[in-house]
């Protein structure tokens, strides 16, 4: 048992062999084995043999196997002593784990630097002083796992490092420690005591990622110690080169102040390289808020509306990636891709305006489909840290990620497609514009180029994203890699092509404001400021357009000669809305007031008008009704296309033809009807009736019937389908028949014509 206990087994195999009777002197047997014994090395075969053929010798000699008693005896406490001496020499004799003596440490700092022991897995035990780590492997810390002998690895790993400090003689005892970075979890250990940590570890694990480099206080420290970092790397995203895992730069052990001072020069360095950056930036904030005011103004731009969110990304980037803030990383990349598929979305946007595609509806259309996909796609890849580990485990992550990149690495290259697009076209844009599209479609396929071949890097272990993605240069401090120079010029492009769009915009809008301010001096000239009083009746009249310059005219003529004491009164609507309407406007009442004195009753003024109009509106047509009204209450009545007149709240329906300007037509027939005391006559243009609420509902004749069953005044009128929601202009004339001996009275009320906005 002895025997099975101390030694290999394989060197009980001279048990089996012939010569085992050989004989050998004891004492020279039990000799050479001390002998081994006390060199540290490993025992032989020869030795083991010629043991055990001394035991068999011994047994072989007394029946039984019966030993003498000073045989037996001398035997059994020669083998325990030169056991003994075995296990001590080769205890001593064990390989040990580096240590790292620094001596008279003072007010200095030095790297940890050296072999590390390395080892994966994970076990609480690692962090005690006492645990023998001298079979562990080695690694240093001045470079990842995964770039020196562990490429892709992920999960736990421990690194221990064996330390022996004596402070320099006046010196503090306190020591400090400065980490540079660590992927991607981690907790320090002095001695088996916790003295920091960064992120959490699973089930709930989360990191922070670009943040400055941790300091920890050890506290006094004097003699030896080690210092143990448990790791934990979370898996791989698609475009990682599996070289990351564990320490990136070499932690620097020292005193507290110098520490201090060490981290306060690598923030200094850090802001440095980062001028540029926050100079271009700020570029973008300022375009930013620019863009806000601007759509802010005039909600219809979407070009200045999808330059704001373009140039806002930026802002939102360096806040999440860029002030190296103690952020949770898996919110990080939720907002990062967010942020990433806004700015490529704008980006589409923008280039379809500024390529005048927009007027390309299939195209907006499937660019919108593409957006929603693609942001979709984003934000899903981004959440994938919510459920790791919990429903996702590692190999599962990756794949979910490789499948919503598939999804999303097509559409970057669209810009390139939209500007090839507007190529073939042969779309007439300036050379602001041609510039935007050249820079664009080089940064999209650099931009597509350099992520398409970063995908799964670590299985091609292609290197075209590494160089596309290399420094080029650095000035003042600041690094320029290509992608940083194509977006800068892209940038600048972009901003100088909307500034010479929106002056140009800002020309058109002005010429066209003179347009219609010149078409509102006219309307208003055309449009009765004062109404002539109608003998017997009472008139009011109310006028809105529903833009600047409306399509709707009414005129009251008071008539000479046969039919003096008589009026014509002319209500009407041109289709169409704004400038276009409002020119024909001025054309019919012109016409109006050039055929009143020649003509005598509104049957007669419609076929003139007609004849006129006919082959001169391009496509447009006029609806009108005319009246004569007699001092005795006799109302001769012509309409062409128009709503009915209302009496006492009911329709009063009279054969109508087609509007005017649409066929040759040369005659409107009349109706005639006598208004007695009291009678009230309301005429209105279909404004009122396509009044439209928020919902969508129409006015509609019930409420048109119930609101002049009221015997409103045209104000009211008015004001009722206004507050319903107005859609279009909206006119109404309302005519109360006296009784003999009343004050007959008119009333008008025009909208305050003012400028309109830019």
């Amino acid at each position: 048992m002895l025997l099975h206990c101390c030694f290999p087994k394989e060197n009980l195999l001279p048990l089996f062999c012939p010569d085992y009777q050989k004989r050998t002197p004891p004492w020279r047997i039990l000799l050479s084995f001390a002998n081994e014994s006390a060199t540290g090395t490993l025992v032989g075969k020869q030795t083991y043999a010629a043991l055990i053929s001394l035991s068999t010798r011994c047994t072989h000699t007394y029946a039984c196997g019966m030993l003498s008693g000073y045989r037996r005896l001398f035997f059994l406490f020669a083998l325990v002593c030169v056991y003994f001496a075995h296990t001590q020499f080769a205890h001593a004799a064990a390989p040990s784990a580096p240590k790292l003596v620094l001596n008279q440490l003072g007010k200095g700092s030095a790297p940890l630097d050296g072999p590390w022991q390395f080892h994966l897995g994970d076990d609480p035990m690692w962090a005690q002083p006492t645990y023998d780590d001298s079979q562990w492997e080695q690694l240093t810390a001045d470079a990842p796992w995964g770039s020196q002998t562990h490429p892709s690895n992920t999960g736990y790993a421990w690194y221990r490092k064996h330390i022996t400090l004596s402070p320099a003689e006046g010196a503090s005892p306190d020591i400090a420690l400065l980490i540079p970075a660590i992927d991607d979890v981690y907790t320090l250990y002095w001695n088996g005591v916790p003295v920091g940590h960064l992120g959490s570890f699973p089930p709930k694990v989360d990191w922070m990622t670009g943040i400055p480099s941790q300091t920890y206080g050890l506290g006094p420290v004097r003699g030896d110690g080690v210092l143990a970092v448990r790791v934990y790397k979370a898996p791989l995203a698609t475009n990682d080169d599996g070289t990351a895992g564990g320490f990136e730069g070499l932690p620097i052990i020292g005193s507290p102040d110098a520490i201090r001072a060490i981290k306060d020069a690598a923030d200094y360095r850090w802001l440095q390289k980062q001028q540029f950056r926050f100079g271009l930036t700020l570029l973008y904030g300022l375009t930013m808020l620019f863009s806000l005011v601007a759509w802010l103004r005039d909600r219809k731009e979407r070009l200045l509306f999808w330059m704001m969110i373009y140039t806002s990304m930026p802002l939102l980037e360096l806040l999440l990636l860029g002030l190296r803030l103690p952020f949770s990383a898996i919110w990080q990349t939720f907002l990062t891709q967010g942020a990433i598929q806004f700015r490529e979305i704008s980006q589409w946007f923008l280039l379809i305006w500024l390529l005048q595609l927009n007027q390309q509806t299939k195209l907006v259309k499937w660019v919108r489909l593409a957006a929603y996909i693609t942001l979709a796609a984003g934000v899903l890849d981004g959440s994938l840290g919510f459920v790791f580990p919990s429903i996702l485990s590692d190999g599962s992550f990756q794949s979910a990620d490789a499948i919503l990149t598939f999804f999303i690495l097509p559409s970057e290259i669209i810009p390139a497609l939209l500007v090839i697009y507007a190529v073939m076209r042969r779309q007439k844009l300036d050379s602001a514009r041609w510039v935007v599209a050249t820079v664009a479609t080089v940064n999209a396929l650099f931009y597509s180029v350099s992520n398409i071949t970063a995908q799964g890097v670590r299985f091609t272990h292609w290197t075209l994203a590494a160089k596309m993605t290399a420094p080029l240069f650095t000035l003042f401090g600041s690094v320029f890699v290509p992608l940083m120079i194509l977006r800068t010029l892209l940038f600048l492009s972009i901003v100088y092509a909307v500034i010479r769009y929106s002056v140009e915009n800002r020309r058109r809008q002005t010429t066209l404001e003179q347009e219609f301010q010149n078409a509102r001096v006219l309307q208003q000239v055309l449009m009765p400021e004062t109404l002539p009083t109608l003998p017997g009746f009472t008139l009011t009249s109310a006028y809105r357009p529903a833009q600047e310059v409306g399509g709707d005219f009414f005129q009251i003529v008071p008539l000479e000669g046969d039919y003096a004491g008589s009026a014509l009164v002319i209500l009407g609507d041109v289709s169409g809305k704004g400038l276009r309407a409002a020119m024909a406007v001025s054309l019919v009442v012109g016409m109006i007031r050039a055929l009143a004195d020649h003509v005598s009753g509104p049957g007669e003024l419609l076929a003139e008008l007609n004849r006129r109009l006919y082959g001169r509106l391009q496509g447009g047509f006029v609806t009108c009704i005319a009246l004569r009204l007699d001092s005795d209450g006799i109302c001769l009545v012509s309409s062409a296309g128009h709503p009915p007149l209302v009496i006492n709240g009911h329709e009063l329906g009279f054969s109508g033809s087609l509007p005017l300007g649409l066929v040759a037509q040369d005659a409107y027939e009349e109706g005639c009807l006598r208004l007695k005391a009291g009678d009230h006559l309301a005429l209105y243009t279909d404004g009122l009736l396509e009044a439209k609420n928020t919902s969508g509902e129409l006015y509609g004749f019930d409420r048109l019937h119930t609101l002049f069953a009221a015997r409103p005044d045209a104000a009211k009128a008015v004001d009722a389908a206004v507050s319903f929601g107005q859609d279009d202009d909206i006119t109404v004339l309302t005519l109360v028949r006296l009784a003999t001996g009343q004050e007959s009275t008119t009333t008008i009320s025009m909208p305050t014509f003012a400028r309109r906005s830019a």
